[in-house]
């Protein structure tokens, strides 16, 4: 595993240097000023930059970069780049989990004043949550994701709205020899992780405390736990389950294996072009939950600017205008990523591909946010090991690993260079 990682660091070392020409340009043609923005791999974003380019009219020019596909890859180009305080770094696209241990290491800028109030402006909480760490805004939120429950309306009149329920459906489907697989994340990765976090939020728990400094699992992770593994030993788990990510899950629902899929609005434009027969029957209903409906997960992107940027009060112009109304308007007719401005969905672009979009702002309502910490990558990789398989947890012994090993991942100093 050493061996390996040390491979992939090196590799990402490599790449970083490659890019090192490009960013150390400071300035473009008559001194206008170059900003490099660096992003994960979204097909129509260059769009989105010339847009931005023309309405800049030369006071800056940004410069599209593009990062691994892997979010371990962005996260470690991004961080060992910031570690060694490189200025060819301006506006950078972050997960929502990496808020935390950058703002902590002092590696992106606070938002304040005129660009804070531009980047809050009519943005919906639970996304703007994600850009805040200690009281203070470091972000400004550009999409957002939640899950949903889809199912086949074929199959079965009134949607689950929990897992018991989606566990008896699909046991009654089984004995009638009919498509009944509940399509879930049960691999070991970050899709293990959101599962249990949302089941102890439905539960009424939380995994840290809100400052991010303690193991609070009590009673519902119990409760959660118990829900995993009896999901996992069900009739409505695919035997794939401990390998499912989430592009497994759409093309087993597309293929026709499964009833039920717990899944990102990405999958009805999957449907509806891979198999639009099937677009008919393929609903979508709340996250399920412990008694009723539960907290989805939460999932997006944030655009923050690097404390090494030599062009600050340009990156942040910049990066409001990647993501204003137009911008996100784009990026999710085009791209599939759901806006965080709430007004973006009112507009009637959004009616066809997001047939959903009510769905999606309700789930925000009470959506989950991962675990806010500088240490979420230990966290998260904690967790998914102790989880894994899912049949497999023992969960008051699966419940006092998972607190001893947290714990010490809260005591790390993070997966930092």
């Amino acid at each position: 595993m050493g061996s390996a990682r040390g491979t992939r660091a090196a590799a990402v070392l490599l790449a970083a240097a490659t890019l090192v020409p490009v960013a150390a340009c400071g300035t473009g043609g008559a001194g206008e000023k170059l900003i490099n923005l660096y992003n994960a791999p979204q097909e129509n974003l260059a769009a989105i930059v010339d847009r931005c380019n023309d309405l800049a009219a030369g006071r800056y020019r940004i410069v599209l970069n593009t990062l691994p596909r892997d979010a371990d890859g962005q996260r470690e180009q991004l961080v060992r780049r910031l570690a060694a305080a490189d200025p060819g770094l301006d506006v950078l696209g972050l997960d929502v989990t990496w808020t935390a241990e950058l703002a902590e290491a002092r590696w992106i800028r606070e938002w304040t004043g005129e660009h804070a109030r531009q980047a809050r402006e009519g943005t919906l909480a639970k996304p703007l949550e994600t850009a805040t760490w200690k009281g203070r805004l470091y972000a400004a939120p550009y999409n957002t994701n939640v899950q949903l429950l889809w199912y086949r309306s074929d199959l079965v009149q009134e949607p689950p709205r929990t897992w018991d329920e989606m566990t008896r459906a699909a046991a009654e489907l089984a004995a009638q020899g009919k498509p009944h697989y509940g399509e879930v994340t049960g691999a070991q990765y970050e899709g293990l992780v959101v599962w249990f976090n949302s089941l102890v939020a439905s539960a009424g728990g939380r995994i840290l405390n809100p400052e991010g400094t303690r193991v609070e699992l009590g009673p519902p992770a119990l409760k959660a736990l118990q829900v995993l593994r009896d999901y996992a030993r069900s009739k409505a788990a695919d035997p794939s389950l401990p390998n499912t990510q989430e592009d497994a899950a759409r093309l087993a629902m597309e293929g026709g294996r499964a009833a039920f899929e717990v899944n990102w609005p990405f999958v009805y434009a999957s449907m509806a072009a891979n198999k639009p027969d099937m677009l008919p029957v393929f609903k979508w209903a709340p996250y399920p939950g412990i008694q009723g409906p539960g907290a989805s997960p939460l999932g997006g992107g944030n655009f923050a600017v690097s404390a090494y940027s030599p062009h600050p009060q340009e990156s942040y112009q910049a990066a409001l205008c990647l993501r204003d109304p137009a911008s996100q308007l784009t990026a999710a007719v085009k791209d599939g990523l759901p806006p965080t401005i709430e007004s973006v969905y009112d507009d009637p672009a959004m009616a066809e591909p997001y047939p959903m979009r009510q769905a999606i702002l309700d789930a925000l309502k009470t959506a989950a946010p991962r675990p806010e910490t500088p240490t979420y990558q230990n966290v998260s990789t904690m967790i998914s090991a102790a989880l894994s398989p899912p049949a497999a947890i023992d969960p008051q012994a699966t419940l006092g690993e998972l607190r001893e090993q947290i714990d010490e991942a809260l005591r790390s100093q993070g997966v930092l260079p």
